[in-house]
Parts: C-alpha cells; sequence; structure tokens
C-alpha cells in the first residue's frame, strides 16, 4: 500500500476513534454495497488529510497498478 494512503487512513481511523481494522472493514462493506462509506463532512476532512499528506493518487490510477502474477497451481503427479 501507497505509504501516503496509509497516512491518510491512519490519521482519519484516529480522528474518527476507530482502529484502522475497523476503518477498512467499514470501507469494504460499504464498497461491496455501491455505497459511499463517508458523509460530506468526513470527506472534507479526508480532502485535508490528503493535502497535508500530499496524497495525489486517485481511484482513476488504481486501474494502473500492475496486476500480481498468478500463483502456480501444482500438478498431481501420476504414479504408475
Amino acid at each position: 500500500m501507497e505509504k501516503r494512503l496509509l497516512k491518510v487512513l491512519k490519521a482519519l481511523a484516529e480522528y474518527k476513534d476507530l482502529t484502522l481494522g475497523d476503518l477498512l472493514e467499514g470501507i469494504v462493506l460499504h464498497a461491496f454495497e455501491g455505497k459511499c462509506p463517508f458523509e460530506r463532512g468526513t470527506l472534507a476532512r479526508i480532502g485535508q488529510l490528503r493535502k497535508f499528506y500530499g496524497l495525489k493518487l486517485t481511484a482513476a490510477e488504481s486501474h494502473k497498478f500492475p496486476e500480481p502474477a498468478q500463483p502456480r497451481t501444482r500438478r498431481k503427479r501420476e504414479r504408475s
């Protein structure tokens, strides 16, 4: 995970008085349902934190990251 993104997430978790794990869980569960996890005020705070930590990455850039190679599957050895 990009270090500035992690800093923003940690600061947001602190701001919301949550653990980082709880914050991420909430974000993911909302995303799975196609919902925004944040209210307008929180989004404004995220904007401030992004500026403070110099985070310029956007969702559009996430599609440019290389996909990790698929792990090899083991073949079962045939016994004679």
